[in-house]
């Protein structure tokens, strides 16, 4: 917990910032603009950025590289921090339960005389 309250802290300056992630004041202030980066203010107005701003501001950086739009990056953003991304909890498995699921659907699709769609993808496994 204060790990992530120290890296939330707004304590780098625009000029820091620039140096650290090689994007222009310009930049910055564009992505800001379209609410991907929200830097807090000082009492003169002054955007003081945390260390959590420069991952976003880098992991922008990579996405506008590999060809990513802003509109793609907009989305992306919205994606990862949208609740369902968030509750969503990946169930592990394990092999005995994965079995169990692919023999049932093997027989069911055999009670009703269908060839199962897994049944097709596995099939080059069992000759």
């Amino acid at each position: 917990m204060e790990k992530e309250w120290r890296r939330s802290m707004p304590l780098l300056s625009m000029n820091i910032v620039m140096q650290l992630t090689g994007l222009t004041a310009r930049q910055i202030r564009y992505y800001e603009e379209h609410e991907l980066v929200q830097p807090a203010r000082t009492e003169g107005k002054q955007r003081m950025f945390s260390l959590d701003d420069i991952d976003i501001l880098l992991e922008i950086k990579d996405m506008l590289a590999t060809g990513v739009n802003i509109a793609g990056v907009k989305q992306i953003f919205e994606m990862k921090n949208s609740p369902a991304a968030k509750n969503d909890t990946k169930q592990v498995i394990t092999d005995a339960q994965l079995r169990a699921i692919v023999k049932e659907e093997m027989q069911l699709a055999q009670r009703h005389q269908r060839a199962s769609l897994r049944q097709g993808d596995l099939s080059r496994f069992f000759r």
